[in-house]
């Protein structure tokens, strides 16, 4: 799979992640790496990048076992973000899915 294709899944799966609850980093790769192939490389990275894009906004909380945590939280500009990547993931899936499974617009549900 080509290398930009992915991280741009990636980057819409870490955004989908931190919508549904703020996450740390480290939460943030054990999530995704339950049904995907990621690490801290990968990750880390791409929240650094969508936190100056201000898509998220950080937080820091302590932890009884040792640093403060940094958590991140999505902005209202990252739900707009995320918005626009389900849709645009949508309409990219639903060509796929006509092209190799034969399916018709029509058959097609999202």
């Amino acid at each position: 799979m080509n290398s930009q294709f992915k991280k741009g899944i990636i980057e819409m799966c870490v955004i989908s992640v931190i919508h549904d609850k703020d996450m740390y980093g480290f939460e943030v790769i054990d999530t995704l790496s339950k049904e995907m192939d990621v690490n801290e490389n990968t990750i880390y990275p791409i929240l650094r990048r969508l936190t100056e894009q201000k898509y998220f906004e950080t937080y820091t909380e302590s932890t009884s076992l040792g640093a403060p945590r940094k958590y991140y939280t999505i902005t209202p500009l990252g739900k707009k973000r995320l918005h626009e990547y389900q849709s645009e993931w949508n309409k990219f899936l639903k060509g796929v899915l006509i092209i190799l499974g034969g399916e018709t617009h029509e058959d097609y549900v999202p």
